[in-house]
């Protein structure tokens, strides 16, 4: 069960990593709080489905692609709260 648990959430973090990109992509004007929480959201979820079935270059490279999407998060929070 463990198993099928970490596999849908690794799916679903993939599918929220390609939305995001595609998002990005496809908008002439990306909402910054979609584009990074959504991000942070699917690496979450890979980490997640990493913790069961581990492979650390993916673990790594899901480590710093949060961090990068928190700080999109904290620049669009000051972007707004600024009124830019």
């Amino acid at each position: 069960m463990i198993d099928l648990a970490a596999n849908i959430a690794g799916f679903a973090g993939m599918a929220c990593i390609v939305f995001a990109y595609w998002y990005q992509t496809t908008s002439a004007a990306p909402n910054p709080f979609v584009q990074h929480g959504v991000n942070l959201g699917g690496a979450v979820l890979l980490t997640l489905s990493l913790l069961v079935h581990m492979n650390l270059a993916s673990f790594v490279l899901e480590f710093f692609w949060a961090a990068i999407a928190i700080w999109g998060l904290v620049r669009a929070f000051r972007a707004r709260r600024n009124g830019a």
